[in-house]
């Protein structure tokens, strides 16, 4: 499994691009997930780019924004373009976004067939540019229950469709993470993974509270201490080499977590592998 840290992890902290990547790379991660308005902001700095990165022995995992599905179609069509645009400037063919921003339960038929359209507008445009659109499992969008993102893969029926499994709110909709994800492994595309105290804090990952610097922290926990036990679900992603997923971290002591998490997931997987050998 290849694994990235994420910019949006250092979204209130005062840090360059050039330095992230250094420390990740003396962290032995393999990637970084850039947040859409950070790779907007270094449109300035033509200094940073794929090559760069690649040089550092790094690329970028995926490219992660929220593609507008509402509003004036013309907006939304040039924030599409911008961002596969820079999706192929740092040399990643992935591009995150959310299903909407309304629950699939309280949307109506009507509306929901424009924002699949929507949808597969984009992933058409997406896919001339050589790129996946990766919709998030998240609450309060179309990907926010199995059955509607079953729904949704079905009604878009597009090649450049993909899943961010966002383990955490899979988990949360009350599905089985385990066998939700053998149903619809051959979408996943990439994966977030993360953890939660109990369930009582899961609106800390609200996006209103989130993206606030003054926002609640609490209940947010390292990976293998949260309610979402994920023994089994690493035990089978650790062995796909192509898997790519991010530590998506949003609490305090950023670094200092994901280094901890890293050397949790490593040992983890050397477990495994001696495991294996014994057998």
């Amino acid at each position: 499994m290849q694994l990235s840290i994420c910019t949006i992890s250092f979204r209130h902290q005062l840090m360059s691009l050039e330095h992230l990547a250094q420390w990740a790379r003396s962290q032995d991660f393999q990637g970084i997930e850039l947040w859409g308005v950070h790779a907007i902001s270094l449109e300035s700095q033509p200094q940073y780019d794929a090559q760069w990165l690649k040089e550092m022995g790094l690329s970028i995992s995926m490219l992660s924004d929220y593609l507008p599905l509402v509003g004036d179609p013309i907006v939304s069509q040039q924030k599409c373009a911008h961002i596969c645009k820079l999706a192929n400037y740092w040399n990643t063919n992935k591009v995150r976004t959310f299903a909407g921003h309304q629950a699939s339960d309280k949307v109506n038929k009507n509306d929901r067939e424009k924002l699949v359209t929507r949808l597969r507008h984009i992933c058409e445009y997406a896919h001339q540019q050589g790129l996946n659109v990766l919709v998030e499992t998240h609450p309060n969008t179309l990907a926010d229950t199995t059955e509607s993102i079953l729904q949704l893969l079905d009604e878009v029926y597009h090649p450049a469709l993909k899943i961010n499994f966002d383990s955490l709110h899979v988990w949360e909709s009350g599905a089985d993470i385990n066998y939700f994800h053998n149903q619809i492994s051959d979408f996943v595309d990439h994966y977030h993974l993360k953890n939660i105290a109990s369930r009582e804090y899961l609106n800390v990952f609200s996006p209103d509270n989130v993206y606030s610097p003054a926002g609640s922290r609490e209940g947010m926990t390292p990976l293998f201490e949260g309610a979402l036990d994920y023994q089994h679900f690493i035990d089978g992603l650790s062995q796909n080499k192509n898997a790519t997923a991010s530590l998506e971290w949003f609490g305090n002591n950023v670094k200092q977590t994901l280094i901890n998490d890293k050397k949790a997931l490593d040992k983890f997987s050397k477990n495994i592998k001696q495991a294996e050998l014994l057998f």
